[in-house]
């Protein structure tokens, strides 16, 4: 293996050659070096890790995380906003609008008009990979029931056999006027589960690998005979008659709790953490400065559907954000600014967070290899010359120094230029609006799975960090 010619002897002993992140991306030299200052930091890391650990429980599908996230600003004193009515805004007012169920902009009003003090924004997304139910779902075959299941986002397929499954969504009931009533279900016990096939019948399946096909083997089983179909146990679960159900959007989860794990509590084992965990540490680091004045109105956009493509009325393609920025410039009382929005655009930063890729010890040889991060050491920019991620050199020197004023250095990350790179909601967001923007992420491995994994340090740093970016 061809050796970086800057790396010394002591920079590969300690980097065992393996694609380890360089000294570079180390923590920084103002972060604490005493036993006492990590161990404080450490607690703080688990203490936030936990929080985040119920966020995910609570929220198995992008319509809880938008109803999860609304309550914790309802508890801080943000009031919700009506697309229907009209908006009056004043320096200081905590806001925020809900778009389809499943996406969210939150909001603090600048102490300056928006033309003035731009917006400061944390921008991520609500929903993760996983297997949605079809609208005829319920059938039988050979005994069972099951339900039909359409696959959502880029799901490792393995990942979700012999798990303890449940059933959570959105239901749409008519009520007997006519109208309709959106209301959340979850289940919250394994009604489902689809078993793998056993070695005996598949003997080259440890040598030769497991290959599934979408369509004939991730197809849940319910339960026995018909009295175990779905439709029933929604109605039963809602306390509604079945032809009240007029329409659902529900997703299967793993009903094991997230944890925390490692030796030194060093770790989280959780579902959804891409990207819940940048929904939770967004909205956290909103919370924590609402009660601090600012020129800039500052806030979080939390969209669905990133793990398909955003093309929808929900998702960052769509005019969910620039509608609401919009409005808020015009919405401005007793103030009106001439060339309101793009102005304020103009002197506007958005943070795209969005879970990055730890190096994986087992596979390091797929990682670029000065630019492999780890858990644990903080927040990691994410570059890609193509524009599949927004970053540019101003944008990741701003959020260098946010990371900075924490008192660490942010890892870097770029993808093997062998391999195609994903992408997220920052470069759709920057073309939609022209905003200055970088993508940044926490570091965590088994991305897409049914279970993931990050680090508890990691979710300090960034609540801390968005912080920092809010202003």
């Amino acid at each position: 293996m061809l050796r970086d010619p800057m790396e010394t002897k002591e920079t590969r002993e300690s980097n065992a050659g393996e694609g380890q992140s360089n000294p570079s991306t180390q923590l920084g030299e103002r972060f604490p070096k005493s036993t006492e200052e990590l161990g404080r930091l450490r607690a703080l890391g688990v203490e936030a890790a936990r929080d985040l650990c119920g966020f995910v429980d609570r929220s198995p599908t992008p319509w809880h995380a938008t109803a999860e996230v609304a309550a914790r600003l309802r508890a801080a004193g943000f009031t919700e906003l009506s697309e229907r009515d009209a908006w009056a805004l004043a320096p200081g007012d905590r806001r925020f609008v809900i778009r389809g169920g499943s996406s969210i902009v939150a909001f603090v009003a600048g102490q300056e008009h928006p033309a003035v003090g731009g917006f400061r924004l944390v921008g991520a997304h609500t929903d993760s990979p996983n297997l949605r139910v079809k609208p005829n779902g319920d059938y039988s075959k050979s005994g069972y029931q099951q339900v039909g299941i359409e696959v959502y986002g880029g799901v490792l397929y393995s990942t979700w056999l012999d798990r303890d499954l449940s059933i959570a969504g959105r239901v749409m009931l008519r009520r007997k006027d006519g109208t309709l009533e959106a209301r959340l279900l979850n289940l919250l016990r394994p009604v489902a589960r689809v078993p793998n096939l056993a070695i005996h019948l598949n003997r080259g399946v440890n040598s030769e690998g497991l290959v599934l096909n979408a369509q004939k083997h991730l197809a849940p089983i319910l339960g026995l005979g018909k009295e175990s179909e779905l439709s029933a146990l929604v109605a039963r679960e809602l306390d509604v008659p079945s032809d009240a159900i007029a329409g659902f959007d529900l997703c299967l989860y793993d009903v094991a709790p997230s944890t925390i794990g490692g030796v030194r509590d060093e770790l989280i084992f959780a579902p959804r953490l891409d990207n819940l965990a940048s929904c939770h540490t967004a909205t956290q680091a909103l919370l924590a400065v609402a009660g601090q004045p600012a020129s800039a109105t500052r806030g979080i956009v939390l969209y669905d559907h990133e793990e398909v493509g955003s093309r929808s009325a929900v998702g960052a393609v769509g005019p969910l954000l620039r509608d609401t920025l919009t409005r808020i410039v015009e919405a401005w009382t007793g103030r009106e600014e001439v060339q309101g929005l793009r102005r304020a655009l103009a002197g506007s930063l958005l943070v795209s967070a969005d879970m990055a890729h730890a190096v994986h010890p087992n596979y390091a040889d797929q990682h670029e290899p000065r630019h492999a991060p780890q858990l644990n050491r903080g927040l990691v920019i994410k570059s890609n010359a193509n524009q599949a991620y927004a970053t540019d050199g101003a944008t990741a020197a701003s959020f260098v120094g946010f990371c900075g004023d924490v008192g660490f250095a942010p890892q870097r990350f770029v993808v093997r230029s062998d391999l195609p790179c994903g992408s997220t909601i920052g470069p759709i967001t920057a073309a939609e609006l022209g905003i200055a923007t970088v993508d940044v992420g926490a570091p965590m491995l088994s991305m897409h799975s049914c279970r993931e994994m990050a680090g508890t340090l990691d979710v300090h740093l960034a609540i801390e960090t968005y912080r920092r970016a809010l202003g």
